[in-house]
C-alpha cells in the first residue's frame, strides 16, 4: 500500500463531492419551496446565489487536482460539467451580486423547471462521482 498524490486527490474529491451533494440537495429543496410558494423569490435567490460560486470553485479545484495527478479519465469525466458551469456563469443575468439566479425571472415556469432539472442532473452526477472517487481511492491505495 502506498499513499500517492492521486490517492490524496481522490480522498479530497470524495470529501468535496459530499459537500457538493449537500449544496445540490439544498438547491433542489429551495426550488421545490419556490414551486409550492413556501418562500418568496427574493429570499430564495439571496440564499441560493452565495452557494453558486463555491460550488463552481470546488468542482474546478478538484478537477485541477486530478489534472496535476495525471488522472486523465477522471478529468475527462469532470470536464463536461466544468464547461457547463463556465458557460452558465458567463451567460448569467446581469445582477449586482455574484450568482446565477435572478429573483425577477426565477418564478417563470420554464426557468423554474430548468433549474429543478439542472439540480436533479447535478445530484445524479455528484452521487455517481462520489462512488467513482470512492472506488478509485480504494484502488489507488491498494496498488
Amino acid at each position: 500500500m502506498a499513499f500517492t498524490f492521486a490517492a490524496f486527490c481522490y480522498i479530497a474529491a470524495l470529501i468535496l463531492a459530499a459537500v457538493l451533494i449537500f449544496f445540490v440537495i439544498f438547491h433542489i429543496i429551495a426550488f421545490d419551496e419556490l414551486k409550492t410558494d413556501y418562500k418568496n423569490p427574493i429570499d430564495q435567490c439571496s440564499s441560493l446565489n452565495p452557494l453558486v460560486l463555491p460550488e463552481y470553485i470546488i468542482h474546478a479545484f478538484y478537477t485541477l487536482l486530478f489534472l496535476f495527478a495525471f488522472e486523465i479519465l477522471t478529468v475527462f469525466l469532470n470536464l463536461p460539467l466544468l464547461f457547463y458551469h463556465i458557460k452558465r456563469y458567463a451567460t448569467r443575468p446581469v445582477m449586482s451580486v455574484p450568482g446565477i439566479y435572478d429573483p425577477t425571472s426565477i418564478m417563470n415556469a420554464d426557468e423554474l423547471n430548468r433549474a429543478q432539472k439542472e439540480g436533479w442532473i447535478k445530484l445524479a452526477f455528484y452521487l455517481l462521482s462520489f462512488f467513482y472517487y470512492l472506488y478509485s481511492m480504494i484502488a489507488e491505495l491498494v496498488q
